[in-house]
């Protein structure tokens, strides 16, 4: 009887050791310790404070893409958000603005051009895919304008705002609060309520979504504009950590969130998502690119290096998944 107990208990046990995380985790652990011991200088607090300060933007991006690729959409424009937000929010400050008012207007924006995605996407009958690489380029575009190709400055540094939010908290940045904050606040959104389950029932089986009368274009409206409003969210925070905005700063930004999201267990077949599994993603591969600069790696094999490490990121996890999902 006990031994029967034990046979029906460990898989159950390990199922629940082995969650949709813990393969992109325990990578993130590993890649650490592994360069930690060839470069103690790595494990510096100033180091890895600095690792997470510069995971936060992409991380928020992806934690938004999550709900986007869930319902099997897939949104280009973030960088192109990023970019435009950025360079919206200094040119208003520099006008005279408050800086809480133009953060408040750039995520107002950002809401309102990822619901205009959708918009398009929906009644014109283009795939998201599409519709957000033209309107990628379109916001980085009206951002080279605004600015003049030029980088915007002259920002009242001594301004609360900037001293805030572009500061540290507790020994932490600002913006690795908000990652955090917005982590646990979306993982919520996208597991535990009306929304998350209308989005992954629409990435699941569209069809049947149809059939059982979910408001589909609403939801995808919704989740779009989330994804869009990250991206925004990332600008305010670049905004008040550089004290300039820069129109040519995001580039590949939007692949690298879609490649977090992918590390972390949101498949591209939708239906799924982990928003923490996202951000650690982001984690790996800010990672990846503070240990190139320990390794003395050539900046022409950066990319290389970062491939090569997502690759090993997704086996692993895809492996634990395997293993967790074993039957009895």
């Amino acid at each position: 009887m006990t031994a029967s107990l034990k046979r029906d208990g460990r898989p159950s046990a390990l199922r629940h050791l082995l969650r949709d995380e813990t393969g992109v985790a325990a990578v993130l652990v590993l890649l650490v310790l592994a360069v930690g011991i060839a470069y103690p200088d790595f494990m510096d607090r100033s180091n890895l404070t600095s690792t997470a300060h510069n995971a936060s933007y992409v991380g928020l991006m992806a934690a938004g893409m999550v709900f986007a690729l869930a319902m099997r959409e897939v949104d280009l424009s973030v960088g192109g958000v990023y970019a435009l937000g950025m360079t919206v929010g200094a040119v208003c400050v520099r006008d005279g603005w408050s800086p809480w008012a133009a953060a408040v207007a750039v995520l107002a924006m950002s809401a309102a051009l990822g619901a205009g995605n959708a918009v398009i996407a929906t009644y014109l009958g283009l795939p998201t895919f599409i519709t957000t690489l033209a309107t990628a380029m379109l916001f980085r575009g009206i951002a080279l304008a605004l600015a003049e190709g030029k980088q915007i400055s002259g920002m009242p540094q001594d301004h609360a705002f900037f001293r805030v939010v572009g500061g540290d908290i507790g020994g932490l940045p600002t913006a690795v609060w908000v990652l955090i904050a917005a982590t646990a606040g979306l993982a919520v959104l996208l597991t535990r309520t009306r929304f998350g389950a209308q989005v992954r029932a629409v990435g699941s089986n569209p069809d049947a979504a149809h059939f059982t009368g979910l408001p589909i274009v609403r939801t995808r409206i919704k989740a779009m504009a989330l994804s869009a409003s990250m991206a925004g969210l990332a600008a305010v925070l670049a905004l008040a950590f550089f004290i300039s905005g820069d129109p040519t700063i995001g580039q590949g930004y939007e692949l690298s969130a879609i490649a977090a999201a992918i590390i972390g267990g949101t498949p591209l077949a939708g239906g799924r998502g982990s928003v923490p599994g996202a951000v650690i993603g982001a984690l790996i591969l800010a990672t990846v690119a503070s240990a190139l600069v320990f390794f003395s790696v050539p900046i022409n094999w950066t990319t290389f290096a970062t491939g090569a490490v997502i690759l090993a990121a997704v086996a692993a996890d895809s492996a634990l998944r395997r293993l967790r999902e074993r039957p009895n």
